[in-house]
């Protein structure tokens, strides 16, 4: 029976028993979370290749209807840096207006996504593949920031990786020594506030202190104002750019990528927010809501927007319980953007620089991505790849060949865990002592043989089944294929059954099948193999297989 809350957004669930203390705990939530977002959402904007107040509009826009729309109870939207590659990457080739339609797209591929019930997606998305493409945006956003963290004067940076550092080293003698303290010092003060208390956020520490430093002492480095000038105030008109047939084409793989994205770290936000109170996430309408979010964002001329889960926690530690704590986020930003947006012109470039090393350092997993690389090979070969082709390459294309060898991997270790034995009084040593059922346990008549498949049996067993039954020498009366460890069964895997059973027809050999579990049997009765067969060569237990 399906859950008739599947699409019921949060916030008409928890609204029902409201309370004034409750009220007053998401007010003070969501004001945090508010101040913490400002530089994030501004930084973001930035390293995205877009002005700093598109950053500004996305969390605003997208943390709103996430917060009023979601499945979850604390979800906090918002600009990512999960989202910097790609959008980076979209705005060098199409312009914003690219950047528009392709998020306007993700989010409708989001929406489809939740209303086909495909919330259960993060459970599919191997874990090496994302601490590969995650530590490689760390690394990606890092390297994009060192023109600001040391004030390099230089023309526009190099987009591809190596060519990016080659140009850095020709111009670190031109070091500016003022930004480099600057970025120094916003990640001290970072880093120490974190240990001293996570209720005062850093990242706004940083950017008062070293905005102050500039504008008292007239330090020469550059600010947001210096290089876009004054920050718009106040939501611009929604506008819809003319959609060009021949570039939706060209963007159907980036929107994709984002909808991934946009999923992936929004559910794994949602649910590491459940683990801190003990809730339960609708999947299905996050992704919705994060598709409805994201249509909303472009049309307001957002970027791509998802769950945060830093900012998510933050809200949980503050005392966010109900997505009201996610609207005066979203409202708290949208009042610092009308009344002090002017005086954002003058944070200095070399902090924001210094907020993202932390976010990169914080986004690399370096623990995790240490800890893989020593694990089992096929997820360190995963993790790797994903990891070089994100740096080197391209997100998209790390993501699909990700995906292909993470695929191609598990159907080789799981055609070396499918074993297909001979099982007859000359292996019967081998068995396992504790197994009542153990062929050594049954005499075998001399004119039958027992061939025992364990594991999954599908198209990368298939063929050992083939080559089990090929080299037998001298052909018996009867074969029994016995199934009692087989879980799960493919088309492929029946079709070997099929052609073995009729090259033991022709000579004569009585076919039988054993001890079939009911999820395999259905399968095989729905693929018309039982039909070939015969159900009167089908045997619920061994002892009545050899009988026969």
């Amino acid at each position: 029976m399906q859950n008739s809350k599947t699409f019921v957004p949060k916030i008409l669930t928890t609204l029902k028993n409201y309370s004034r203390k409750q009220f007053l705990a998401d007010a003070v939530a969501g004001v945090v979370v508010g101040i913490v977002a400002l530089p994030l959402a501004i930084a973001f904007g930035i390293a995205s290749g877009v002005s700093p107040e598109k950053g500004l509009i996305t969390a605003i826009i997208g943390g709103f209807i996430i917060s009023a729309l979601g499945g979850s109870k604390v979800q906090i939207g918002g600009p990512t840096g999960a989202f910097i590659v790609i959008v980076y990457g979209i705005v060098q080739t199409y312009g914003i207006v690219g950047l528009t339609i392709a998020t306007m797209m993700a989010g409708v591929i989001l929406i489809i996504m939740g209303l086909a019930r495909l919330g259960v997606i993060i459970k599919y998305i191997p874990h090496p593949l994302i601490v590969g493409f995650t530590s490689g945006i760390a690394l990606i956003i890092f390297s994009s920031e060192i023109k600001d963290f040391f004030g390099l004067t230089m023309e526009a940076v190099p987009a591809d990786f190596l060519q990016k550092w080659l140009a850095y080293f020709n111009h670190f003698n031109v070091i500016n020594i003022s930004a480099l303290i600057i970025g120094l010092a916003t990640i001290l003060i970072i880093v120490l506030l974190s240990k001293v208390t996570h209720r005062i956020p850093g990242a706004l520490i940083a950017i008062l202190v070293c905005t102050t430093a500039v504008v008292v002492f007239r330090l020469p480095v550059e600010t947001i104002g210096s290089r876009f000038g004054s920050i718009q105030g106040g939501i611009p008109k929604p506008t819809v750019d003319h959609i060009d047939l021949t570039v939706i084409q060209h963007l159907v793989r980036p929107a994709f990528t984002i909808a991934l994205l946009g999923a992936i770290e929004s559910l794994l936000s949602a649910v590491v927010a459940d683990g801190m109170i003990g809730g339960n996430n609708r999947s299905n309408m996050e992704l919705v809501a994060q598709g409805v979010a994201n249509i909303a964002s472009s049309i307001f001329g957002g970027i791509p927007v998802t769950g945060a889960i830093a900012r998510t926690a933050t809200n949980v530690k503050n005392g966010g319980r109900t997505p009201i704590a996610g609207i005066i986020h979203a409202i708290t930003l949208l009042l610092i953007m009308l009344f002090v947006g002017q005086w954002a012109k003058l944070i200095p470039m070399a902090c924001l620089a210094g907020i993202l090393v932390v976010v990169a350092y914080n986004m690399s997993e370096w623990r995790s991505f240490v800890g893989l690389i020593k694990g089992p090979r096929t997820d360190a070969i995963v993790l790797l790849v994903t990891f070089v082709l994100t740096v080197l390459v391209d997100l998209t294309v790390a993501i699909e060949i990700g995906m292909v060898l993470a695929a191609f991997l598990f159907i080789s270790t799981m055609a070396r865990v499918s074993k297909v034995d001979l099982v007859t009084s000359e292996t019967s040593e081998e068995e396992d002592d504790n197994d009542p059922k153990a062929i050594k346990n049954y005499t075998i008549p001399k004119n039958v043989e027992v061939f025992e498949i364990k594991g999954p049996f599908f198209f990368g067993a298939a063929y050992k089944f083939k080559e089990a039954i090929a080299v037998m020498e001298n052909p018996p009366k009867d074969i029994i294929i016995r199934m009692r460890f087989v879980p799960v069964i493919d088309a492929t895997a029946m079709h070997a059954l099929e052609t073995v059973y009729k090259e033991t027809k022709k000579q004569n050999i009585r076919f039988i099948l054993s001890e079939i579990q009911p999820e395999v049997m259905q399968e095989i009765e729905k693929f018309g193999l039982l039909d070939h067969i015969g159900r009167h060569n089908v045997f619920p237990s061994i002892e009545e297989a050899i009988v026969g």
